[in-house]
């Protein structure tokens, strides 16, 4: 094969957007010469980032604000105060900047300077930049993980160019060489808001792990629930599990991964007895590799996403794939993005149709009085896995859609191009 040069761009550190590191190894792997970019801003995540890429097929390139050196301290400071100040006149004068989102320039600067056959775009800075990297006469595709411009909670939307994120999606719909997204839900959707080809649906999976919870024993403790996130905090349907939690008749335990302050974590203990706290454990952020072994010790994975903003009801989550791949029963709350999952394999777990904590509750309570049943769901999950959601299964998809994308060829320079 004819090696080509592949850009992907994000604005996320690696370790917190397993998406874009399972592209650039599949690309890699099939032998393209791949570069990741993306922005580096957290120390912890970068020594995480720098282990995860140590030993792929790829190159990754930083615009590293973490550094300790005197010139990107002075960089660091001038781009968070440029953020903080596009984010002051969206707020208050409806003023909308890429910069509201993070060093959109600089990344963009980075991006132009960096030579590519195909540049593949994740996150909403890179979004963004698709419509100037054509006008370079650059192949551009896009990557739609989320539908940003109708995302997130209100009091988070207020400080969000959201008219601008709409315009980069729709121009993205319309102009570039591919784009990719979760579900056929959010497909569909994005399809049709902005009358655009249908994207390519790439489902968040991931590569079949080695160990499940199938090759663990079960022991005398009670069964065992598992969340994770990036953040534990609101809007993630955890205070719907926990109201149907406090009802179980069953014993079992409850263990949160994830980032954030001690505030939310208080208020969601706060309401329950003193006895159910001592079941309730938290865990700080962990790497993809470490997740994936650590949720093999667990029984059943939360899968709460609400159906409000339209994105979260829309799309598929990392979540329900890694349980299926761990062997996890799954309890899920019946968005369109995981109704799709689980109508593919309904053996794998809990569908919640209704948001009822008492509903809820006896769901679990069944599920947990029956420990074949329980065992049965979770070799379920871990063959849905195997025979449907796992990258084995997906890669082929990603590599057609490239594949058609480098065949077009390149572009010129397009100076009357229309902006978004």
């Amino acid at each position: 094969m004819n090696a080509k040069k592949i850009l992907i761009l994000s604005s996320s550190h690696l370790c917190r957007n397993p998406r874009v590191l399972k592209e650039a190894a599949a690309l890699g792997a099939a032998g393209h010469d791949v570069t990741v970019l993306t922005l580096s801003t957290v120390e912890a995540f970068e020594r995480m980032d720098a282990e995860l890429a140590a030993s792929q097929p790829f190159r990754r390139v930083t615009l590293d604000y973490t550094a300790r050196r005197p010139q990107a301290r002075w960089e660091n400071f001038r781009q968070r105060a440029a953020t903080w100040g596009a984010r002051k006149m969206l707020r208050w004068l409806r003023w909308e900047t890429a910069q509201a989102l993070g060093p959109a320039r600089a990344l963009l600067r980075r991006a132009l300077a960096t030579p590519a056959d195909l540049t593949i775009a994740h996150t909403e800075i890179p979004l963004w930049a698709a419509a100037a990297l054509i006008r370079a006469g650059r192949a551009v595709a896009v990557d739609m993980e989320d539908w940003y411009s109708r995302d997130l909670l209100p009091e988070d939307r207020r400080t969000r160019p959201l008219k601008l994120l709409a315009r980069a999606e729709k121009f993205a719909l319309q102009h570039t060489r591919y784009v990719s997204t979760t579900s056929q839900s959010l497909a569909d959707a994005l399809a049709a808001a902005y009358e655009g080809s249908p994207p390519v649906v790439l489902r968040n999976v991931f590569p079949l792990q080695a160990r499940t919870r199938l090759d663990r024993k079960t022991g005398d403790e009670p069964p065992a629930f598992v969340w994770f996130s990036q953040t534990i905090g609101r809007g993630r349907g955890l205070e719907l599990f926990f109201e149907a939690w406090i009802r179980l008749t069953r014993p079992s335990r409850v263990t949160l991964i994830g980032g954030g302050g001690t505030a939310y974590r208080e208020a969601l203990l706060r309401p329950l007895p003193a006895g159910r706290q001592a079941f309730v454990s938290f865990l700080p952020f962990l790497a993809p590799t470490a997740l994936a072994d650590k949720l093999t010790e667990y029984d059943i994975g939360l899968a709460l996403e609400e159906t409000a903003p339209a994105n979260r009801n829309l799309t598929i989550g990392n979540k329900i794939f890694q349980y299926l791949n761990a062997g996890l029963a799954v309890a899920a709350t019946a968005t369109a993005g995981q109704s799709e999952v689980l109508r593919a394999a309904p053996d794998a777990g809990l569908l919640v149709a209704t948001p009822e904590p008492a509903v809820f509750a006896r769901q679990l309570d069944d599920l947990l009085a029956e420990p074949a049943r329980l065992r049965a769901m979770q070799a379920a999950a871990r063959r849905a896995a195997e025979q449907q959601f796992c990258w084995e299964r997906e890669t082929p998809r990603l590599l057609a859609a490239v594949g058609q994308a480098l065949a077009v060829g390149t572009s010129e320079p397009l100076k009357n191009f229309p902006a978004p």
